[in-house]
C-alpha cells in the first residue's frame, strides 16, 4: 500500500512528460521519412529551401538558384505548405501597397 503514490507519481510522469515526447520523436520519424524532392522545408537552424536531391541519411537544399547546402535529413524541421508562403505575401493590413501614398 505504501507504494500507491509511487506508482501514481510514475503514471502521472509518463502522461505528462514521456507520452508526449514520444509522439513529437515519431511525428518528426515520419516527417522525415516522408520527405520529397521538390518539397520546401525549414531546417533546425531557420534555413528554407527546396529539396533537389536525397538520399538515405542525407539531402541537398537549394536555397538560392545554383547555391546547395548538403544537410542531414534529420536536420528538417518541418515542411512548408504553398498557402503559408500565400498569407505571408498578403497586403498590409491599412490596405496601401508599397508605391500608394499615404
Amino acid at each position: 500500500m505504501e507504494f500507491l503514490p509511487f506508482l501514481l507519481l510514475f503514471a502521472l510522469m509518463w502522461l505528462l512528460l514521456i507520452r508526449p515526447q514520444q509522439a513529437r520523436v515519431r511525428k518528426q520519424r515520419e516527417l522525415v521519412a516522408s520527405i520529397q524532392v521538390g518539397d520546401e522545408v525549414l531546417t533546425l537552424g531557420g534555413i528554407i529551401g527546396t529539396v533537389r536531391v536525397l538520399g538515405d541519411q542525407e539531402l541537398r537544399l537549394e536555397v538560392s538558384p545554383g547555391v546547395e547546402l548538403r544537410l542531414l535529413r534529420a536536420a528538417v524541421s518541418r515542411r512548408l505548405e504553398p498557402e503559408a508562403d500565400a498569407a505571408a505575401e498578403d497586403p498590409p493590413a491599412d490596405g496601401l501597397g508599397p508605391d500608394d501614398e499615404r
